[in-house]
């Protein structure tokens, strides 16, 4: 914008993506970043979920009792039901509100609080069915993805993997539930695009990692080395 940025500036000052106090660029305010909960001290080293008592990081009991199809799945933040987070109120006015102003400030966070080093070979955002995404306007997790594989300085592939069918939406389903909704929802159009190569799955949110380990079945079976799970916010709760 040059030498007129100012002036946009004047007339539509930034604020905070979630309290819409005025800040010096669009993103969340320093009082909004401290009410997003920290990362716990100990984690399962392969889900990412917290693991209550642990001194150390190591397998959780679900993982260990039914090991996921992607080799570890890690979130920037984390939130409960019913818990004031501004993170959660921005993704879900991005992603149901359809506001694509909140893109950069989700893609920003994620780029900047992401909670593993980005050396893979591949970025992969989890798809949207074509009547999802005509719907919304975007595939919130492929802008995503596009920041990431920006930073990173790696390539990002939004064609290959992709909805086989449109499924209903995961709000308000158990983990078996969700498991049968997208048990083989997906394919992998060109298999040769991922052979040999080490994943990085992204998307925006990760609930029970349904999505994220059906979508890891298929890019391991199209003959992807590794999958590995980046998500802005992981929720701690679910159904």
């Amino acid at each position: 914008m040059g030498g007129f940025g100012w002036i946009l500036d004047l007339l539509f000052p930034p604020r905070c993506a979630a309290c819409q106090v005025r800040t010096r660029r669009v993103a969340f305010c320093a009082a909004c970043e401290t009410r997003l909960p920290p990362a716990a001290a100990s984690l399962c080293t392969i889900c990412g979920l917290p693991v209550a008592g642990a001194v150390t990081d190591h397998a959780c009991a679900r993982c260990t009792r039914r090991p996921p199809h992607f080799a570890r799945a890690r979130a920037c933040t984390s939130y409960r039901r019913g818990e004031a987070n501004p993170l959660i109120e921005v993704l879900r006015r991005h992603k149901y509100g359809r506001d694509i102003t909140c893109a950069p400030v989700l893609a920003g966070f994620l780029a900047t609080h992401a909670p593993l080093v980005v050396d893979h070979d591949l970025i992969v955002p989890v798809p949207l069915h074509r009547r999802r995404l005509r719907w919304r306007g975007f595939n919130q997790s492929a802008l995503l993805a596009v920041a990431i594989a920006r930073q990173a300085q790696r390539p990002v592939d939004v064609w290959t993997l992709a909805r086989a069918y449109p499924t209903p939406p995961q709000v308000g389903l158990g983990e078996a539930d969700r498991r049968r909704n997208v048990a083989g929802a997906f394919i992998v159009r060109q298999p040769p695009a991922v052979d040999g190569r080490t994943i990085l799955l992204i998307d925006d949110v990760m609930t029970t990692g349904a999505t994220a380990d059906e979508c890891a079945r298929v890019l391991r079976r199209a003959g992807a080395q590794r999958v590995e799970v980046l998500v802005v916010a992981r929720a701690l709760d679910h159904t």
